[in-house]
């Protein structure tokens, strides 16, 4: 069996460390002893971006912001669904993220942090919401595990009902904000509703193939 080599180590501020690990071409990030990602599980993360897509019909222009970069799987799956006219900006908060992206992921990423409608901003996710208020077509949240916060305490806030308004004030008329969980939550879902969007909670696997773990995707469209 090929043995997992380590990469890379970082740690998030107030968080704990994370690692980078490789087993041939195989990518894990690792938060302790529990995955985080995983380059051979893409489904759920890529549906973000397709989701997102078919929220939007027929919007000329649209700017979108992603809450996370990790592996790129977001990423990647929003640059094949929009057209050339779209930009699309991520905000990552642990720099090394971004350098194993330009370095030891760099074959996975594909050149995708080249392309013209990108761009990335290191910082905190709420805090770039906070920043441009009506200013995105799309906010896509995969910063954690879910409303759960398992990296950081201070994701909860994302999910909170004042994360939440947060994230409605800085969307346009019509906006859409999906947000990424490991597994569904009723708390949430209702919570998400009250918040002022129309949601629906999505049940997505994790392998391309239509297998593997059922993730929850929520999609809330700002009215």
């Amino acid at each position: 069996m090929i043995p997992w080599i380590e990469l890379g180590r970082a740690r998030a501020p107030g968080g704990e460390e994370l690692r980078l690990i490789r087993r041939g071409r195989e990518f894990a990030i690792m938060l302790g002893q529990n995955p985080l990602m995983n380059s051979r599980l893409t489904g759920s993360e890529e549906a973000l971006a397709s989701l997102a897509f078919e929220a939007l019909p027929g919007r000329a222009k649209p700017r979108v912001l992603i809450g996370g970069l990790g592996m790129g799987f977001t990423l990647r799956a929003a640059l094949k669904v929009f057209a050339e006219d779209a930009m699309i900006e991520v905000a990552e908060l642990v720099p090394a993220v971004v350098a194993w992206a330009r370095s030891e992921m760099a074959e996975i990423f594909e050149g995708c942090l080249e392309d013209a409608r990108v761009r990335i901003h290191t910082g905190d996710i709420g805090a770039r919401m906070a920043s441009e208020k009506s200013g995105w077509d799309a906010i896509l949240l995969d910063v954690d595990n879910g409303p759960e916060g398992l990296t950081r305490q201070a994701n909860d806030g994302l999910y909170s009902m004042r994360g939440l308004a947060n994230a409605r004030a800085a969307l346009r008329p019509g906006g859409a904000l999906l947000v990424w969980s490991q597994g569904p939550d009723e708390m949430f879902t209702r919570r998400f509703g009250k918040a002022g969007f129309a949601v629906e909670a999505r049940t997505i696997r994790s392998g391309r193939n239509g297998k593997g773990a059922r993730h929850t995707i929520w999609v809330g469209l700002k009215g």
